[in-house]
């Protein structure tokens, strides 16, 4: 009999041990692999903000769409200017401008007479405005046109999109109307299979803070320069 309570009283002094490791124990490995977590879905969302700026640059809008977002990522371009050479200290001075020089070099490729831009030492300056595939001059290479379709793909979930609103009829008070974007990704989707409890608490204090519970950038009710919660 007395062994037997010894031995249930060593299986309970372990117990009582492994729960107050675990106590311990279970909130830190949660908030690495948090921290983890959050790097990889800000980095999508930085990516996701990229492309609604310049989606919003060529449309004057923004989308709630992500898979044409993608779409246009893949199919849309984007106009630049190439530029070659410079104007010297001594043009700037005589009050020549990159417009003036531009207007003098479009005259002489309309008329074939290069005398002014020769005169004016012109000949090695180019200001060409080209279009180029709009994925590539976004991200210069970070994606091709299959990896691009992963960008609204949430990290460490299966297969789950940033969910993505737009408000289109915010006006400021002075008559001012300015599209509006927020795309948001909820700490139960990158944290699904982490612990329940501590996912738990963490929603509950970002709710009674008043904060959206997980990472999210722009908002739909005010601008904020599409600002992520996490900067």
């Amino acid at each position: 009999m007395k062994t037997t309570i010894r031995v249930l009283l060593t299986l309970a002094i372990i117990f009582l041990a492994y729960i107050c490791v675990m106590s311990v124990v279970t909130p830190i490995n949660f908030e690495k692999q948090r921290e983890i977590r959050e790097v990889a879905v800000v980095e999508k969302l930085v990516d996701i903000r990229t492309a609604q700026n310049e989606f919003r640059l060529q449309h004057g809008r923004y989308t709630a769409n992500l898979d044409s977002l993608i779409l246009w990522l893949q199919t849309g371009s984007k106009k630049e200017v190439h530029k070659e050479g410079a104007l010297t200290e001594k043009q700037l001075e005589a009050g020549m401008t990159e417009a003036k020089a531009v207007k003098v070099i479009e005259k002489a490729k309309k008329t074939g007479n290069y005398k002014e831009v020769n005169e004016l030492g012109l000949e090695g300056f180019v200001r060409d405005t080209i279009s180029t595939p709009v994925l590539g001059a976004l991200y210069h290479g970070k994606y091709d046109n299959e990896t691009v379709k992963d960008m609204i793909i949430i990290p460490y979930t299966d297969g789950i999109k940033f969910e993505a609103e737009v408000n289109d009829n915010y006006t400021t008070s002075q008559g001012i109307h300015i599209p509006l974007v927020e795309v948001r990704a909820h700490y139960n989707t990158y944290l699904g299979d982490l612990d329940d409890q501590e996912r738990v608490n963490l929603i509950d204090k970002e709710e009674q803070l008043s904060h959206y519970p997980g990472l999210k950038m722009g908002d739909i009710y005010e601008p904020n320069n599409n600002a992520g919660n996490w900067e």
